[in-house]
């Protein structure tokens, strides 16, 4: 059984509910905001977290666990547990599901997986930790009063042990050379056609007429459900001679799996 989490999602502050610009909204956080993690199916498991309350006042919370997958929009979606595609909500327990996290301080909490025996490939859901909504000072414009509570999460990205199929299409591929003042653009569109979560990332090398190495960047890896198209850009600002060039475009995503493609293109004198 293998646990990932990705040193860069140390806290995950989700949407507070109808909150005003304050410190309190600041002061409720929850590590780790991404578990990553490779199961046996038919064999639970569990992994801890942790609820912190750096604010001055103690707060109750509650527990609640939805799907996760996305629309025709791209857009993220939180749903009721077991209605999405690969979902993982139905399979997870919270333990302590009710607690209150005295002020200045930390509660320690542990997720339990059940997952079925005939599981493949990936699943998905988000753990939320959720405040008391509590009632402030504030009104709407027709007086009535305004209640507020703070929501914050953990991702639950899981890949079923020996199922998992890591594939990954690209398309729309399109490479703007640079000029004057604009610096090379390269975006492409990527597609996840396997059956669990990949995290592509872009990454271009450009070689002279001479094969020399002569400009490098790269974008950011993006999370990619199975199904799901996202767009990626990779943008360098530097300036070339003119002169006939090859861009090498490589895209690692999950297992060791890599796609490339070469570029050529050329660059206009002034």
């Amino acid at each position: 059984m293998r646990i990932r989490i990705p040193l860069w999602t140390k806290f995950l502050l989700i949407i507070p509910v109808l909150w005003p610009a304050s410190a309190a909204a600041q002061a409720l956080g929850l590590a780790p905001a991404q578990v990553v993690q490779t199961f046996k199916p038919g064999v639970a498991f569990e992994f801890a977290l942790a609820s912190v309350n750096n604010g001055d006042q103690p707060v109750e919370m509650n527990v609640q666990i939805t799907d996760f997958w996305y629309n025709n929009k791209n857009e993220k979606v939180f749903s009721t547990p077991g209605t999405s595609p690969h979902s993982a909500a139905n399979w997870i327990q919270f333990v302590p599901e009710h607690f209150e996290i005295p002020q200045h301080s930390t509660q320690k909490m542990k997720a339990i997986v059940t997952p079925p025996a005939d599981a493949r490939g990936g699943y998905y859901a988000v753990l939320f930790v959720e405040s008391k909504p509590k009632l402030t000072f504030d009104k709407t414009k027709d007086g009535k009063q305004v209640f507020t509570n703070v929501r914050v999460g953990c991702l639950v990205l899981l890949t079923a042990e020996g199922t998992a199929d890591y594939k990954i299409d690209l398309q729309n591929i399109n490479l703007t050379p640079p000029s004057g003042n604009q610096g090379l653009n390269l975006s492409f569109d990527v597609t996840n056609a396997g059956n669990t979560h990949v995290f592509p990332q872009g990454r271009l090398a450009v070689l002279d007429s001479n094969r020399k190495l002569v400009a490098k960047a790269e974008s950011e890896a993006l999370r990619t459900l199975p199904g799901q198209k996202n767009s990626l850009k990779v943008y360098w600002t530097g300036k070339l001679p003119a002169g006939n060039y090859t861009a090498i475009l490589t895209v690692p995503y999950g297992n060791e799996g890599i796609e490339t493609r070469s570029l050529p293109f050329s660059v206009a004198g002034p």
